[in-house]
């Protein structure tokens, strides 16, 4: 599934489309988790892309009068292609037409989501998000006061969009890991510094996932058609049974909320 990382590289791969007018748009298959919008083409068709912007996991292209709020889901790509190129492939449902070029959604397992509203801010998608991890509002005051009644295993807490955007099943294992924090503990068990080293580690990690295209396990791939290289220094997520990078111990796997967790039973003691 697509994290904070892969969405923003897919995001710096599609920011030349910027100022850019949307031709028109063909819809292939309305029928993704949510029916996409049967009058988008009338509501954005010929209007110019002042921005586009990330916030979580939602992709915002900000038009004249409306936002089109594209969300990859488990399995959701967008791919950049020439204008002229009539190459399909299975599960291309949307195309978003431009003069020289275009932007195909493709998803395989139909769990993402293309909206048009007027506010994004006040859509139900993203009106109650918490904030972003890589900004100063996600710090180790912040969570340290947000865990405090919380029953919920801390990895479970950093994965609730609600508490902070972004950060998925992968980078929660490798953000604990890093914090040497056992991601079945309970949240209000965190203390002060335990925060403090979970956020610091939370923008260490999601930057450098950035900086190297994000991480390919199955499916990803930038708009540009490259595939995200952080896979390559994955320290605990994937690795049940292979020693741990620091200790040599054994690497754990266990289920926690239907989600695999992977961690280390001494370090992370």
């Amino acid at each position: 599934m697509p994290e904070l990382p892969e969405v923003e590289t897919t995001l710096r791969a599609i920011k030349s489309f910027e100022q850019y007018s949307v031709e028109s748009i063909k819809v292939y298959n309305p029928n993704l988790r949510w029916k996409i919008d049967k009058n988008i083409n009338k509501k954005i068709g010929g209007t110019k892309i002042r921005k586009i912007f990330r916030r979580a996991k939602y992709i915002i292209f900000d038009l004249n009068s409306y936002q089109l709020i594209v969300h990859l889901g488990m399995s959701g790509t967008l791919r950049i292609a020439d204008i002229k190129d009539n190459f399909f492939k299975k599960h291309d449902h949307v195309e978003l037409i431009f003069k020289k070029n275009k932007l195909i959604y493709n998803d395989p397992r139909r769990f993402g989501s293309i909206h048009v509203t007027e506010s994004y801010d006040k859509h139900f998608l993203i009106s109650k998000l918490g904030p972003e991890p890589l900004s100063k509002d996600f710090s180790k005051t912040y969570l340290y006061e947000k865990t405090r009644k919380s029953n919920t295993s801390i990895k479970n807490f950093i994965m609730n969009q609600s508490h902070v955007v972004g950060i998925g099943n992968i980078y929660a294992s490798e953000i604990l890991f890093k914090s040497s924090v056992d991601p079945r503990r309970k949240a209000k068990t965190i203390s002060l510094i335990e925060c403090e080293k979970i956020t610091e580690n939370s923008k260490i990690i999601l930057q450098k996932a950035i900086q190297v295209g994000g991480t390919t396990l199955k499916d990803f791939y930038s708009a540009e058609g490259s595939a995200g290289y952080f896979k390559i220094q994955l320290s605990v997520y994937d690795r049940e049974d292979q020693a741990c990078v620091n200790c040599k111990n054994l690497i754990t796997k266990i289920i926690l909320n239907q989600r695999a967790a992977y961690f280390c039973n001494k370090c992370q003691g």
